[in-house]
């Protein structure tokens, strides 16, 4: 796809929020990238307009039939003022792996990182600079096809938008509370559960408000079938340090492939830190507490990096993990991975893309 993108530039722009109480996902920036797909034309008018809404007809089918995926990642600001992403050719190519499960028409990875590095020279002025800041990258794809029957849509918008945002749970590294879920499930092998689906996180939400409203920051989803094989949290995937080793459930077709946690698998073999993806049950969990192994849990994502866990709620059960502080193996990828999306540190993987002006060398 060699398609030139049209600029259409908005006549007042907005004041930018403080830096100081972005939160997540709150304030948008003053643009976002469109383009559209239809059989006749394919993936064509690639354009940066003003973030402003937009209008859909009733019948568009991805109200009645769901055909709508997303990504996330993140821009962030060096000290010396570059604007760099990290790993962003992972999140294309989950975006087309999300396509391809929802029966919606592949793009062209190349363009689109293209695309959005584009517009984030346009909005470079949104990317924050305050300690744990960022700037929030979601694209996203919906079927806009009025027609009404159960089939793929024949017309699709894809859209990126902007969010200057915080830490994810607030104090970053504060660990946070996790419920088990015991009632409801979030995927089956053979689903979407691999992909990045709006339905999962629909289906999530009666579960997460029940556990908001007993405490807890999120919860930890248990397989489909069993009820008892340990998959990942709302948000994030999660590990486990049991005796000196790094456990992470291993993908299995219902658990999304993370890329904060490819990340840290890499960083945890590179350091020499015994590390495994395997099965592993909830109630192997409590037991390697019960025998005092179990010395960490965190979760990995792009949101949050990586969020230290502080207790795990499961069968009427609590357990207390590293006495609610951060343990060494959370620092340490904490500052590693921040460390080198911030460019304050070696880059040893190649992980992070500088944004440059469109023209120069990529």
């Amino acid at each position: 796809m060699n398609q030139e993108i049209t600029f259409i530039q908005r006549e007042k722009l907005k004041q930018k929020p403080n830096p100081d109480s972005l939160g997540f996902g709150k304030y948008f920036s003053d643009y976002m990238f469109v383009m559209d797909y239809t059989v006749d034309n394919g993936w064509h008018e690639p354009r940066i307009v003003p973030h402003e809404p937009f209008t859909l007809d009733p019948a568009a089918m991805v109200f009645h039939y769901g055909q709508a995926i997303f990504e996330g990642l993140k821009a962030y600001k060096t000290q010396d003022g570059t604007i760099q992403l990290f790993r962003p050719e992972k999140n294309m190519k989950r975006l087309n792996d999300s396509c391809d499960r929802l029966c919606i028409p592949q793009i062209d990875e190349d363009f689109l990182l293209k695309a959005i590095k584009q517009l984030i020279l346009i909005e470079k002025e949104w990317v924050p600079v305050g300690e744990g800041t960022s700037l929030y990258i979601r694209p996203f794809i919906f079927s806009t096809e009025a027609y009404l029957g159960v089939r793929p849509a024949r017309q699709y918008k894809l859209l990126v938008i902007l969010s200057p945002s915080g830490a994810y749970y607030g104090n970053q590294l504060s660990p946070v509370n996790i419920k088990v879920e015991e009632q409801y499930v979030r995927a089956v092998v053979g689903g979407v559960g691999h992909v990045k689906t709006a339905g999962n996180y629909a289906a999530s939400l009666k579960a997460q408000e029940n556990a908001d409203a007993n405490g807890y920051a999120q919860i930890l989803w248990l397989d489909a079938k069993e009820n008892k094989y340990v998959e990942e949290v709302g948000s994030m995937n999660i590990f486990f340090k049991i005796n000196g080793e790094v456990v992470t459930p291993k993908l299995n077709g219902s658990i999304l492939p993370g890329v904060t946690r490819d990340s840290v698998l890499q960083l945890l073999n590179y350091w020499k830190v015994p590390v495994r993806e395997a099965r592993i049950s909830i109630e192997e969990v409590f037991a390697a507490h019960e025998r005092g192994e179990l010395e960490e849990v965190f979760g990995a994502g792009t949101a949050a990096v990586i969020s230290p866990i502080g207790e795990l709620n499961w069968n009427g059960k609590t357990i207390i993990i590293n006495n609610q502080q951060i343990g060494q193996i959370s620092q340490r990828l904490y500052d590693t991975i921040t460390g080198i999306q911030l460019g304050k540190i070696e880059d040893p993987f190649q992980w992070t893309v500088k944004v440059k002006e469109v023209g120069t060398v990529l």
